[in-house]
């Protein structure tokens, strides 16, 4: 019964905030079909052909009420800037005006000044509002990316064994990378090339069932391999002390039992917290079936970075010469806002097909570090899954 508690007590406290969202809304006037109406009388070009109120979420790509709620969470930060954004006939952007012209830069990587064209105002105050929209986010929105509580993670555990077997599974782990467009005359752009040639900085995301993002770490350079860039993590450092996966152990027999785990890729090490495929030609029949288990559980992770580009394209496509101090936070408030849809159980995404893999024209690289504990448990799970586990 503990796991269901946990959920219970994870859904009431998302039923809580869009109450909360709602009641301040109606409070300060906003969230009625009001400012729509008339933000959708401003915009112009290809845009204004989606500017009836049915058609909000083509623009934005989400539902009113995660708009709402989106706007709750920053409402108070933005209101607090002395800045007054304005649009070119002098009007002052509302905090719902601004929250449409961040959520519009992130979702459609469009151009600041597109952006700008669209929605009648300069393209200065469009990188503006989103970068105030981006640090009002980081602080109000955290909460929405968190590593799972003991009851939680008895759910997660659950839900991936229901999708191949893989028991006391913790999470999916993937990278994808950020391209950018560098000047190739500057000499210190090379630590951004990576392995197919390409400017990028590198996302590492762990995953769980519902697609939602468990633990992040971005910033590092695209020369940097899978490998370096989790032994540089926090999670890894974590992991290694003993500090994380280090719930309840399943027992698979008498007298054997599997840890707390998450499972990658070829690209990553095999370690005892780390679960990789098989490797090499002429695997046995156990060993295959491994991995097909293994691959498929593994595709919640390729279609959340997946779902991440899709629904925010400013990390889709190739940056032009962006600021790599800021483009952390960026990647961090989109992955928020992945959260923050999924939490809100918003319908708009399921209607959204997922149209490329996370990394095209990437090749899968391959790790052949492997710790002998990790072997143990990998063989031990084959052992099991193919029913041949001594009892």
């Amino acid at each position: 019964m503990g796991p269901v508690r946990g959920f219970r007590k994870r859904k009431r406290a998302e039923k809580k905030a869009e109450r909360c969202a709602a009641a301040a809304l109606t409070a300060s006037g906003q969230g009625t079909g009001d400012w729509w109406d008339d933000f959708s009388r401003r915009i112009t070009g290809p845009l204004s052909s989606l500017k009836e109120p049915k058609r909000f979420e083509s623009v934005f790509k989400i539902s009113r009420k995660t708009f709402n709620y989106i706007c709750s969470l920053v409402r108070e930060d933005l209101m607090a800037k002395t800045s007054n954004f304005t649009f070119s006939d002098g009007k002052v952007l509302s905090v719902d005006d601004q929250v449409a012209v961040a959520l519009r830069r992130l979702g459609s990587g469009e151009s600041l000044l597109n952006i700008g064209i669209s929605f009648g105002m300069n393209h200065s105050t469009v990188s503006q509002v989103t970068w105030q929209f981006v640090e009002a986010m980081e602080k109000r929105g955290i909460h929405h990316l968190r590593w799972p509580s003991s009851e939680e993670m008895e759910i997660i555990k659950f839900k991936f064994e229901k999708i191949r077997g893989l028991p006391n599974c913790c999470g999916a782990l993937d990278t994808t990378h950020i391209l950018m467009c560098l000047p190739s005359v500057d000499s210190s752009n090379k630590v951004w090339t990576d392995y197919e040639k390409n400017h990028s900085m590198v996302l590492q995301a762990i995953v769980d069932p519902e697609m939602r993002f468990r633990d992040i770490v971005t910033g590092w350079p695209g020369s940097m391999n899978e490998l370096l860039v989790l032994h540089n993590s926090g999670f890894s450092k974590l992991c290694e002390k003993g500090a994380r996966l280090n719930g309840k152990k399943m027992e698979l027999s008498e007298g054997s039992e599997v840890r707390e785990y998450v499972i990658g890729d070829a690209s990553f090490p095999l370690l005892p917290w780390l679960l990789t495929p098989y490797q090499g030609k002429d695997l046995s029949d156990s060993k295959v079936e491994f991995n097909k288990r293994h691959s498929a559980t593994r595709m919640v992770a390729q279609r959340a970075l997946a779902r991440l580009k899709d629904m925010w394209k400013i990390v889709q496509g190739k940056m032009w010469r962006p600021d790599k101090h800021r483009l952390p936070r960026f990647i961090l408030v989109c992955c928020l806002l992945h959260n923050i849809v999924i939490d809100l159980e918003d319908e708009v995404r399921d209607e959204m097909p997922l149209s490329h893999h996370h990394d095209t024209n990437y090749k899968q690289q391959y790790c052949d570090v492997a710790d002998e504990f990790g072997v143990e448990l990998r063989d031990e799970l084959t052992q099991y899954l193919s029913g041949r586990l001594p009892s």
